[in-house]
């Protein structure tokens, strides 16, 4: 240990001689000066590690000899600081200073000391290892030591341990990976069963459907019965895609286009929804007339969500004989607010601090009205994502006022040219040829449903297959007008491996294919569409939609000609 507080010394003395413009320090002063000198020395918290101008090492204190596990006479005049790192560390970062400095730099020492020698600040990450064989992580910075002439007499290697900062780096990484495997799992769990729920919806809604609209119609008894099959079910699907966007969006997968979006128009259209629903309530609507210049910033289809929510809402909690009103206005620091206000029961102030929990009801769960308590919880998600706010006022017997904010918008550009107008559905002529529908299902309750749908189409006639490869031997064989496809079929290839087969084939390129599936997560519609589906419809299926896309298909028999995979028909 003399020998090393000897070379501390020498090390002190050699920078005050540097300093010789100064008159020489008291006797205090160089006692306090020992002190501190002897404190470095002995502290156990950091290694220091000081070298002759050639790397070998002079000092090695009590913090290096507790770090590294050598004693100071096992490393001073015997080993250099690049003896006690990872070799393959000291390679790897000659290598990368080489490229660096535009120089070749040696590995071993020069590899550390070579930025400090030409004083470079040089504080950098490295591997000790230790004289048991043990490793530790460790931040190093070095620094030249020179004498009173400027020429490089050593170098001072003060180091950390860096273990701590490392364990809990990769209880983060792990804590990550485990989180996003959850997540992943998860919305594979949603994903599929959303899918199991919603075949049987299908075939329950469906059909329902075809008995309310059928020829002849329900008896009175069974209209009522059919009523109350359609809004169970309907329910149960809202419920469905509520729990569904709850998930897409707490995973964070959920993208938004935020644009200029026409306030009079959102309105307008939200309620023209919703209107229907408050009458059969007897509950009156007003809402304002608006500047059809005025624009708001958001996500056109996400804030249309929200208001039909909050309005929905506004309706199924009033009074009977109440009102809902819209109204829109200036809001806070450049922002415009929609406000929807009710004339019910209205909130406690206990009830407002649970709003926006998941599940909670608020006390409702016993009533008539039926809810899941995830709108409100979507909802202000969707606000938030989209850059807006949500809040509401509520007094108790008097009603509540809900409202959003989101930052104002320019309207945007008027197009230079109108499109031209869409040529009008002709009805077939008489005696014209029927056009034929291909439907790749394998779910026989599904295949009835369709079937009875298309045998109200006089045009029209129906092939089905069960497989993919059955529907594809049909495709080239009777070349339909459409094809139907549902997505997970049996026999080991899907909806998706056959429409590839089907678009390499010149004779079967051409044909629109409807994905017709249960699978609603948007990642999986979109990736269909990127695929090159002419359309997607999920189930259940809404009679009017899915006659609306058969035939826009009908419509435009060259849907997918020419197009590669991965383009969608324009």
């Amino acid at each position: 240990m003399s020998h090393q507080r000897g070379a501390l010394e020498a090390v002190g003395d050699d920078a005050r001689e540097a300093d010789g413009a100064r008159e020489p320090p008291s006797t205090v002063v160089r006692l306090k000066e020992g002190a501190l000198e002897r404190a470095i020395l002995t502290s156990a918290s950091f290694s220091i590690i000081a070298t002759d101008e050639k790397g070998v090492v002079q000092l090695f204190n009590r913090g290096a000899e507790r770090m590294l596990g050598y004693r100071a006479f096992e490393v001073v005049d015997r080993l250099t600081p690049s003896d006690l790192h990872d070799p393959d560390e000291v390679r790897e970062r000659a290598e990368a200073l080489s490229l660096e400095m535009g120089t070749a730099i040696a590995p071993g020492f020069e590899a550390l000391a070579f930025k400090a020698s030409r004083e470079i600040e040089d504080i950098h990450e490295l591997t000790y290892v230790c004289k048991d064989g043990s490793r530790i992580p460790a931040i190093v910075s070095i620094t030249a030591l020179r004498g009173r002439d400027g020429q490089v007499i050593g170098y001072l290697l003060i180091g950390t341990d860096n273990s701590a900062r490392k364990r809990a780096e990769s209880l983060l990484k792990e804590a990550v990976a485990a989180a996003e495997t959850a997540n992943r799992a998860k919305s594979d769990f949603l994903s599929g069963m959303s899918h199991e729920l919603r075949t049987p919806l299908n075939a329950i809604l469906g059909f329902a459907q075809l008995i309310d609209t059928g020829a002849p119609p329900p008896t009175a008894t069974q209209k009522r019965g059919v009523d109350q099959i359609l809004k169970a079910g309907w329910y149960l699907l809202d419920l469905i895609n509520e729990i569904l966007d709850l998930a897409l969006i707490e995973s964070g997968k959920l993208t938004l286009s935020n644009e200029p979006v026409s306030l009079a128009e959102i309105i307008a259209e939200c309620h023209a929804m919703i209107e229907p629903q408050a009458g059969s309530r007897g509950i009156g609507m007003a809402s304002p007339r608006i500047d059809a210049r005025q624009f708001i910033q958001a996500d056109r289809t996400r804030l249309k969500q929200v208001l039909i929510n909050l309005l929905f809402n506004a309706v199924k909690y009033n009074r009977p004989n109440g009102t809902v009103g819209i109204d829109a206005g200036t809001g806070s620091a450049g922002t415009t607010r929609i406000s929807i206000r009710d004339t019910g029961m209205g909130l406690q102030a206990a009830q407002l601090g649970q709003l926006f929990q998941p599940f909670n009801r608020l006390g409702k769960q016993t009533e008539a009205e039926e809810g899941s308590g995830i709108g409100l919880v979507v909802s202000k998600r969707l606000v938030d994502l989209m850059g807006g706010s949500i809040g509401v006022e509520s007094t108790p017997g008097e009603g509540s006022v809900f409202w959003v904010e989101f930052a104002q918008a320019q309207a945007p550009l008027a197009s230079l040219a109108t499109a031209g107008e869409a040529e009008p559905a002709r009805a077939a002529s008489p005696g014209a040829a029927l056009r034929t529908v291909l439907y790749v299902e394998d779910n026989p309750a599904n295949l009835e449903l369709v079937s009875q749908l298309i045998s109200r189409r006089g045009d029209l006639r129906l092939l089905s297959a069960p497989d993919a490869p059955l529907g594809i031997q049909y495709a080239r064989a009777y070349l339909p007008e459409v094809i139907l496809m549902d997505i997970n079929l049996p026999g080991g290839m899907s909806g998706l491996e056959a429409l590839e087969v089907l678009a390499a084939d010149p004779a079967t390129a051409h044909i629109p294919v409807i994905a017709l599936s249960a699978n609603a997560v948007p990642r999986d519609i979109e990736r269909a569409l990127v695929a090159g589906f002419f359309n997607y419809v999920t189930k259940p299926i809404v009679v009017g939609k899915f006659m609306l896309a058969l035939d826009a298909a009908l419509a435009n028999p060259g849907g997918g000609r020419g197009l590669p995979l991965g383009e969608s028909p324009c």
